[in-house]
This record gives C-alpha cells, structure tokens and sequence, in this order.
C-alpha cells in the first residue's frame, strides 16, 4: 500500500505540476479562457490511463499458469526499466520543465491552434498515466491488489491537494530535491521488484538456475505477517528468497550504483559546456 502510494503521488504531483505550469503561463500571458482546452486533455489522459490499468490486471487475472507467471513478471521486470529509466531522466529534466513547458504553450498560442494545447496536456498527462498503470499493475501482482488500489487512491488525492497549494497558494517547492528524494525510495522499490520478477520466471522454470532458497526467516518474520508485508512491499523483503532472487537483487543496485556515477559525470560535463 506504501509503495503505491508513493508511486502515485510522485508520478500525481509530476503531472500536476505539468498542469500548474500550463495553466499559469496560460493566465500570466491573458490566455485564461483556453484552459478549457488543457483541462481536457488532463481528462481524457487521466480516463485513457485508468482504462490501460484497469486492462492490464484483468488480463492478468483471466491468464493461467504458466502464462499469468509469464505477463506477471515480463510486467514487473518492464516496469523496472521504464522505472529506473525514468528516475535518472527526470534528474536532468526538472530542471527545464518549466521553460520547455512555457515555450510548448507558447508556440501553440503563437499558432492559434487550441487543440494543439489540448495535445500537450494529454500527451503530458498521458505518459505520466502510462507509467502509473504499469508500476501499479506490477506492484499488485507482487502485493495485495485491495491494498495496491487503496494506496494508489491515497496518494493520487495526496497529489491533487499538493498541487493544488502549489499552483492556488503560490506554495514553493524544490522540485531537485522531491525528486531526489523520491527517486531513492522508487529505486528501491524497484530493486525489490526485480527481485520479484525473477521468482515469478523461476515459478514456470523458465530461470532454473540457484533456486535453492539461500535462508528462510519465515518462522521470525514471515511474508505475511505485519511487518513482513510492509518489508516486501517497500524493499522486496522475501523470507525464502532463491539464490538467483539474492543476485538478482544485488546485481541491480550495483548497476544503479555505477549508473549514479556515470550520470553525475554526465550532468557536470552537460553543465560546465552549458555555462561557458
């Protein structure tokens, strides 16, 4: 529930502030009565994203075995990627969102073409939905799908209310650092995904390789008990886990390890080119 929460609310307040910033440059520049047209792109995005998640659970849920393993983990394991892909990119873009944002409106206003701003808040919106339904299709398969559906509603209403301070209230926040922040806790939500996908493709024995559980705690602190819930839904925590779950999983946030490093390298290259 924690993790969907999480999810929601980082990829809720990223398409808000997308709005925010649309609908600000559209009153700062005496455009307000064309909100109608950004309005309805944020809501036939938000439809369109709730329909793909809606979609992908009930096709995994009418598929048997082997193929629910099968959808279940290709699932976990892509979300992983577009996830982590996500994180990294968002570290360099935030900090142009707003400028390209404005420039977009800009030239749409420019052209007079409306339906060009209805294009950019639900292309916008979209990708941000896209991405929502696919982490949260993957964390109900790994979770509970009732405590998957409640946290996601609590952190999307956690999003609508932030966003609304910020763009009603004039309510400042670093977005460097929110992100920073979140992108952590996403990473290893991720790593513990990961670890995820690669049960589910040892279950149809399609990884048959270290599959003997390396410890099992179970007896102190099981899956399903309190605590061994909340662990496996924030860290990936498995009570059993194979040996390939273990590499798996050290193998991932050593190449989030290295991949830190290089793109530090990358953005301070990117910066000093751009301030001479």
């Amino acid at each position: 529930m924690l993790t969907a929460a999480l999810i929601t609310f980082r990829e809720g307040l990223e398409a808000a502030l997308i709005v925010g910033i649309v609908l600000g440059y559209l009153g700062k520049t005496g455009h307000r009565t064309e909100s109608r047209y950004a309005w309805l792109g944020v809501l036939l995005a938000s439809l369109l994203s709730v329909g793909i998640a809606l979609g992908m659970l009930l096709v995994g849920a009418s598929l048997k075995e082997p193929y629910e393993q099968m959808f279940e983990g290709g699932t976990m394991l892509l979300a992983v990627a577009i996830l982590t892909w996500m994180i990294f990119w968002m570290r360099y873009q935030s900090r142009f969102l707003k400028q390209e944002l404005e420039q977009k409106v800009h030239t749409v206003l420019s052209g007079g073409a409306m339906w060009g701003l209805l294009g950019l808040t639900f292309f916008s919106v979209l990708r941000e939905g896209i991405e929502t339904a696919l982490f949260l299709s993957a964390s109900a398969f790994a979770q509970d799908g009732s405590e998957t559906l409640i946290g996601a509603l609590l952190g999307l209403a956690l999003a609508i209310a932030f966003g609304y301070a910020l763009y009603a209230m004039s309510v400042r926040l670093n977005i460097r650092v929110f992100f920073d922040v979140t992108s952590v806790l996403l990473l290893i939500f991720a790593a513990g995904l990961f670890a995820h996908g690669i049960h589910e493709f040892q279950e149809i024995n399609w990884l048959p390789i270290l599959t003997v559980p390396v410890w099992d705690t179970g007896a102190l602190l099981s899956n399903g008990s309190l605590l061994g819930s909340i662990l496996r839904s924030l860290v990936g925590y498995n009570d059993h886990p194979s040996g390939l779950e273990v590499v798996g999983y050290v193998f991932y946030w050593a190449v989030i390890l290295l991949g830190i490093r290089w793109w530090t390298q990358r953005l301070t290259t990117r910066t000093t080119v751009e301030r001479v």
